[in-house]
């Protein structure tokens, strides 16, 4: 409703200058989705909402929504940071990612429904520091739904048995087993172990996970598949993303500059 005044709890995604002593700030809000805000005078020295709009920031804020035009953010309390994810180079590269990601597969003003909660646990888990690659790849492939890509994990799309090796599939739009593995000689090989963390991460809740625990060789294996279903069937490229790979790329450097044979 236009015009209407309402309290929510938010998680700021991004903000940025606008005119002199203004800011805009995005919103990840549970009720309205991705959602911009103008915050008048949050620039100006001892703002009271300054300290409410730093990146990472979630709480409780008061805001009036203004339908189609720019929302007006007015109040906020109970305002906290996810101080981790904020000081930790490779949580805020994954947060930041997760954010855009969730900017990008929702439209603003879209509710959310039950996102909310797992972008806002993702969020947590990460500040906790735990693994923010296997954190965001439960949500990498759990949005896939969104972007009008929905694999079959569990069961060889063919025939529906999974007591067989399963590799993926990007014609078959899922996994083929060892008996239909003629169907696509360009099908992705999978191992058993990766193939088992796919199922598990493709439909754990994450309001749920206490901890997790992946070894260095399954990361591999599922981020190179998940970025190649970003890549080819969705037809993503976020500039977030790059940066990751770049910072890991900068990590297996030093990794290398560090060994001593």
């Amino acid at each position: 409703m236009a015009n209407q005044v309402s309290r929510f709890t938010g998680l700021v995604m991004s903000r940025r200058d606008f005119r002199e002593r203004d800011l805009l700030v995005k919103f990840l809000t549970e009720s309205r989705g991705p959602l911009m805000f103008l915050v008048r005078g949050a620039k100006r020295p001892r703002a009271k909402l300054a300290a409410a709009v730093l990146p990472f920031s979630h709480g409780s804020y008061l805001g009036v929504f203004h339908g189609q035009r720019l929302s007006l953010l007015t109040a906020a309390n109970q305002v906290q940071q996810y101080q981790h994810i904020t000081t930790d180079l490779a949580a805020n590269a994954y947060a930041t990612y997760l954010f855009e990601l969730v900017d990008t597969a929702f439209d603003d003003g879209q509710p959310l429904g039950r996102w909310f909660a797992q972008v806002s646990s993702a969020l947590s888990l990460m500040d906790q520091g735990m693994d923010p690659q296997i954190v965001v790849n439960v949500l990498e492939l759990q949005l896939l739904g969104q972007f009008g890509v929905q694999p079959t994990w569990d069961r060889c799309v063919i025939c529906g048995r999974s007591d067989l090796p399963l590799n993926y599939s990007e014609e078959s739009g899922g996994m083929l087993c060892a008996n239909h593995f003629d169907r696509d000689p360009y099908r992705i090989r999978l191992d058993r172990r990766t193939t088992g963390y796919l199922q598990l991460l493709s439909t754990v809740d994450l309001t749920k996970v206490k901890s997790v625990d992946v070894s260095d060789y399954i990361k591999q294996r599922l981020q190179k598949l998940i970025d190649t279903i970003y890549t080819n069937q969705v037809g993503l490229h976020l500039k977030s993303k790059n940066f990751i790979r770049q910072m890991n790329s900068w990590d297996s450097q030093l990794k290398l500059t560090g060994r001593k044979d």
